[in-house]
């Protein structure tokens, strides 16, 4: 079993990241632009998809929908039989194994973006859906790594915080790193203030459709669509890995105190 003072420094790490998510780069600044602006410039099949995208995320709190991953497929790779055993492994394996996982989706992001980028708007259109899968099936990978089960409701509501707070500005995050600090505690408060989902995911679904519009260039989207699917799915296992890894290294504590 690890130790406590070993834990501690590592959530102070972690803590001390939650610190540095301060500011917006230029791809989120541009997200901020008036929507109204972004309605002008957006195809009409884009809009389409981006409503569909917030209706699948519905479909995902509620039950999983199309984007439940296979919890056995992930348990394959640990030397362990179930989700229980998972949470009793050491964190440095957890870690090792996540980081595999996200290697993995970050390659084929990637290569999923630059496919899609060869045909512009149309291509797009089907890359929208495939993108907030890998997304979802990222997080819920993450989630299984550090022992918690997607099928249960509560973990989807929690991987979907973890999409609002990738493309939040500084006073949402703080806003959702104080909600999911008592998570583990209180899953009928974190229900509640995801009760306005629809509303709390327009800034997710408006900076997705301003960095996508870069992607709609036929040929020059290649490179953009390579890039941004790269980025997103980075941004998006960092913020799962940082915030599942902080819950574990919170419960392995409790576990050391409880039994002193």
């Amino acid at each position: 079993m690890e130790n406590k003072f070993d834990l501690e420094r590592e959530l102070h790490k972690i803590e001390q990241w939650e610190k540095d998510q301060k500011d917006l780069w230029f791809w989120e600044k541009l997200g901020r632009l008036p929507f109204k602006l972004l309605d002008k410039v957006t195809p009409a099949i884009i809009h389409k998809k981006l409503g569909q995208l917030l209706d699948e995320l519905g479909s995902y709190i509620q039950t999983g929908g199309q984007y439940l991953v296979q919890n056995e497929k992930v348990l394959e790779r640990f030397p362990a039989s179930s989700i229980e055993e998972v949470s009793h492994l050491p964190l440095e394996k957890m870690d090792r194994i996540c980081d595999e996982f996200i290697e993995s989706r970050i390659a084929f992001a990637q290569y999923q973006g630059a496919t899609t980028g060869i045909g512009g708007v149309f291509t797009l259109a089907i890359d929208i859906p495939v993108l907030l899968g890998l997304a979802l099936k990222t997080l819920q990978e993450i989630a299984l790594t550090y022992g918690y089960d997607p099928k249960e409701k509560k973990e989807r509501i929690f991987i979907v915080k973890c999409l609002q707070f990738t493309s939040a500005d500084i006073v949402g995050k703080k806003a959702i790193i104080d909600q999911l600090s008592s998570f583990s505690n209180d899953h009928q408060q974190v229900f509640s203030q995801l009760q306005g989902w629809r509303e709390v995911l327009m800034t997710f679904r408006d900076q997705y459709g301003w960095k996508k519009l870069f992607q709609i260039v036929p040929i020059v989207g290649i490179i953009f669509g390579s890039m941004f699917n790269k980025m997103f799915i980075e941004d998006i296992a960092e913020t799962g890995k940082m915030l599942y890894r902080k819950r574990r290294i919170l419960e392995k504590i409790h576990q050391i105190e409880s039994a002193v």
